[in-house]
């Protein structure tokens, strides 16, 4: 059975250590995202509140900062995860704010996760 260790700290000294090995592997019914480490095996689960998505700047500029209806960032995230999820990363956190933020290399989006529990699952 794995060890769950239910803190972010444990993410956060993971990914520190080897950054360019956290990815995001899926997205649950459950507003959770699954981050899996190909260096330690550990399994990252974390239960999203809330996304906010932001283009790039290129983007922003193509369109002229109008403001416009733009579905939520959840929508944008679980689009990029059904599509493209190896070309989403990990690129900062704070485990005090309980916030990560994701970038996706094809879209170009970031996106800031608040984040309501983190578990890491250690085989």
């Amino acid at each position: 059975m794995a060890q769950i260790i239910r803190s972010g700290a444990f993410l956060q000294q993971c990914w520190s250590v080897h950054p360019l090995c956290v990815t995001v592997k899926r997205m649950t019914d459950e507003n959770g995202v699954i981050l899996s480490c190909s260096s330690c095996k550990s399994a990252h689960h974390l239960v999203v509140t809330t996304v906010v998505s932001q283009g790039s700047s290129a983007q922003r500029a193509a369109q002229g900062d109008i403001l416009r209806d733009e579905p939520p960032g959840a929508e944008f995230l679980k689009a990029c995860v059904a599509t493209h999820p190896a070309s989403l990363s990990l690129r900062e956190m704070d485990v005090f704010q309980d916030l990560v933020r994701l970038r996706c290399a094809d879209c170009r989006r970031q996106y800031e996760v608040s984040v309501a529990t983190f578990e890491t699952r250690q085989k």
